[in-house]
């Protein structure tokens, strides 16, 4: 398998590694520059010459691949005799710096219904490093030539079709997927709402929509859906910026995209204080 390869088997699998490229060598060494090598969890894909270079890359990149907010960064290697290596001696005589690149798990986003606003979103979120997920029940409005303004996207977008039931396809999402329903029915919206309440798992849920709209969900979450209130508080409705009142897609698309992208740094500012919770020494026994 390419490093190519390997890369994009980690997006489509949304798991994390690190793209490991020989950026300079000065003299002899086993590999020349450029050469790479991908390293995930478990695998590794690709060569930088073995022997200690290589083991002492992967050992930093498997750190790298468990930690939040890595930045790329440079290791150098002196291959000679005199230098006490952690897995042993290469002694090709030259100077070898290596850059390791991590390639995080990006983001993912559902939006149901790509009419108007939905489109216009999706033109905003396409633009972003993430996983794109544009769903409707209507064949016309996700056509090729509807949807060929996202053709430069640097998201992966996956268009999904699901005349019969579009609450489906929350099932298949990958945990901590932001959900925005936004659909011409609203009987599709309820029902999806309903759906996405019972995967505890996925990520922020957000409804467009009005007071009243909302008011009549509510209700029917409670009375016939089952719902408790802790549950219906996962849905944020309206959605967007407050501060921001157009009612043009093109605004409402603006405002909601902002506030999602304001959910994923609070989402990653949470995980970062669970992890440094975590990885904290406990505190000492008084005496």
């Amino acid at each position: 398998m390419t490093w190519v390869t390997a890369v994009a088997r980690l997006r489509e699998c949304r798991e994390p590694g690190v793209l490991v490229t020989v950026a300079t060598v000065r003299g002899h060494a086993p590999r020349r520059a450029g050469a790479k090598l991908v390293v995930g969890r478990t695998d590794t894909w690709g060569s930088i010459g073995g022997g200690n270079v290589e083991a002492v890359a992967i050992d930093r990149a498997r750190e790298l691949v468990g930690a939040l907010d890595a930045e790329p960064e440079l290791l150098e290697f002196a291959l000679n005799d005199k230098v006490t290596n952690r897995h042993g001696v290469q002694c090709c005589g030259g100077v070898v710096t290596v850059l390791l690149e991590p390639l995080p798990v990006v983001p993912a986003v559902a939006v149901f219904g790509v009419g108007h606003v939905g489109l216009e979103l999706a033109r905003i979120l396409a633009r972003q490093e993430l996983d794109l997920h544009l769903v409707d029940s209507r064949a016309e409005v996700l056509a090729e030539e509807r949807l060929a303004v996202l053709g430069d996207a640097v998201a992966q977008v996956h268009v999904h079709h699901t005349p019969l039931l579009p609450e489906e396809v929350l099932g298949e999402l990958t945990p901590g997927t932001h959900v925005l329903i936004m659909t011409h029915d609203h009987a599709e919206d309820a029902a999806l709402v309903d759906a996405a309440l019972r995967l505890p798992e996925l990520g922020s849920i957000g409804l467009i929509g009005s007071s009243a709209k909302w008011s009549r969900f509510k209700h029917r979450l409670t009375t016939e859906g089952g719902h408790d209130a802790a549950a219906i508080d996962r849905v944020k409705t309206p959605i967007g910026l407050t501060e921001i009142s157009g009612k043009e897609p093109a605004t409402i698309a603006v405002s909601v995209a902002a506030d999602l992208l304001r959910t994923f740094e609070r989402t990653a500012a949470e995980q970062r204080r669970i992890r440094l919770a975590h990885s904290a020494p406990p505190a000492a026994e008084s005496a």
